[in-house]
């Protein structure tokens, strides 16, 4: 995490708590959960305009907020080709993920974070390697069903991703318990898996993200060799939009894919 990002959630809490409050009781304030506001007073997440707007609100309008925000530096560990789409997840009404080479970041345990950072060349210092993995998990609270409102998720994976072990069977194993875990208790997360065998497939193209923001626009990011882009041209979003119905329809139903996913556990 940045060292602004430390400051920043120590400004916060320090006047949070000389005005009396409560995470919880701020978070009702600032119509944030009360995970999200610790998240941000720890540094380990972005604030957005809309809580440094709220918490200016809540917490006196000193102002103080308000200019200190600009001055905020991205925690360390994301790519900076990744970092737009990271800026509108963290406030995304739904998020929708089409996968083809690595269970999504959002759904990875750390050991399997661990593994798929240590796969692919040039290795990263042991300190890099410890943000990358440190920033991959602090997304991840985005799953909560706490949030106001939670976020609607939709993940369709290809089985192979499944079948690959990577980091091995027993990185597999666990990462296969979060997933069942993850799929049977977030009733905000729809997770399917598109089979082996799939003659009619509408992913050719790689994989693909969709998000919703709170006032209904929507953005997609596609990520390549050491590149991303974030899509805001609403052709290109709806021809997306397309492809992603439809390979909604070819995978598994969900139903069939957490069956399909307690058989592959089961054989470990």
């Amino acid at each position: 995490m940045s060292d602004s990002l430390r400051t920043f959630g120590a400004f916060v809490q320090a006047l949070r708590e000389h005005a009396g409050l409560s995470r919880e009781e701020f978070g009702d304030l600032v119509r944030f959960s009360k995970h999200t506001v610790a998240s941000i007073e720890q540094g380990r997440r972005m604030p957005d305009r809309d809580f440094v707007e709220r918490a200016e609100a809540a917490l006196g309008n000193t102002g103080a907020l308000r200019k200190a925000a600009p001055h905020l530096s991205r925690q360390a560990g994301l790519a900076s080709w990744f970092r737009q789409w990271a800026r509108v997840e963290t406030t995304a009404i739904s998020l929708y993920t089409y996968e083809c080479r690595v269970v999504p970041g959002l759904l990875q345990t750390e050991a399997y974070a661990r593994a798929v950072s240590l796969a692919v060349p040039p290795l990263p210092d042991p300190e890099e390697l410890e943000q990358r993995i440190a920033a991959r998990l602090a997304r991840q609270e985005l799953l909560a069903v706490t949030r106001k409102p939670p976020t609607a998720f939709s993940f369709i994976v290809e089985q192979a991703v499944l079948e690959r072990w990577t980091g091995g069977e027993a990185v597999t194993r666990e990462q296969f318990d979060w997933l069942l875990e993850l799929i049977e208790h977030n009733w905000n997360v729809e997770f399917q898996v598109m089979p082996l065998r799939q003659p009619s497939h509408a992913g050719m193209d790689g994989p693909m993200r969709l998000a919703e923001t709170p006032d209904n626009q929507w953005f997609a990011y596609s990520e390549g060799q050491q590149n991303g882009r974030l899509i805001a041209n609403a052709k290109e979003i709806s021809l997306l939009q397309q492809r992603y119905a439809k390979l909604r329809s070819q995978a598994l139903t969900p139903e069939d894919s957490l069956g399909l996913l307690k058989r592959l556990r089961g054989a470990l």
